[in-house]
């Protein structure tokens, strides 16, 4: 029998849900400050807070207009350039009511005041994660390993209306979204984010560096 160790009250909790999303073998792939770093989970209502850089941000046309048409729907997307070489910031919440977390993602911009997206990590749907944008618009997520990295891919697009699920068809979806956690060691890790579509190729892509939360 498998039994979880106990935690101090004082010290964070143990976090198994992204090692049993991805299995203990891909797990452990993974180095040892990525674990770490989605091993712990926070108490309700505490956050863990990373400060960082945005070092790279590309969009064609296509994903300049998606971006700026989602700004309707609260901004999901980065949609300025000037962010690059801009401090960027990373609050992750633990959600209270459900299982799940909450993301606030902040970007600098050249001018007038940072870009905020917000989302929500819940812990259910098929895939067993998926992340909500608001206005009833998510998608369910694959956590994968791939050369030492953690990615997010998204499986499917979905809308919910009335309490009912209706799967967005792929081709009205904006694009297979592929989120990374690349470790850089020294406490610094790097986040990427790439959508590409099937015909429109890579419409944005977006990395930043990040620094571990002090303790």
């Amino acid at each position: 029998m498998h039994v979880r160790p106990v935690t101090h009250p004082d010290l964070p909790l143990v976090d198994h849900r992204f090692s049993d999303l991805l299995g203990q073998d891909s797990w452990m792939r993974l180095p040892a400050t990525v674990r770490r770093r989605f091993g712990k989970r926070v108490r309700g209502g505490a956050s863990v807070t990373y400060q960082g850089v945005v070092t790279n941000m590309q969009m064609n046309w296509a994903g300049w207009t998606l971006a700026q048409l989602a700004r309707l729907i609260g901004a999901p997307l980065p949609y300025d350039l000037s962010c690059v070489g801009k401090p960027a910031v990373v609050i992750v919440t633990e959600d209270i009511a459900g299982n799940g977390q909450f993301w606030i993602r902040q970007y600098g911009r050249a001018s007038g005041f940072p870009q905020m997206i917000h989302s929500s990590k819940r812990f259910s749907g098929a895939t067993g994660i998926e992340e909500y944008i608001g206005y009833g618009i998510g998608m369910g997520l694959r956590v994968v390993e791939e050369n030492g990295a953690l990615l997010f891919k998204s499986d499917h697009y979905f809308l919910s209306v009335f309490g009912k699920r209706i799967k967005i068809p792929k081709p009205f979806a904006p694009g297979a979204l592929v989120i990374g956690h690349h470790d850089l060691g020294s406490g610094r890790f790097r986040f990427s984010m790439r959508l590409r579509h099937a015909l429109l190729g890579t419409v944005l892509s977006q990395d930043a560096e990040f620094q571990d939360a002090k303790e």
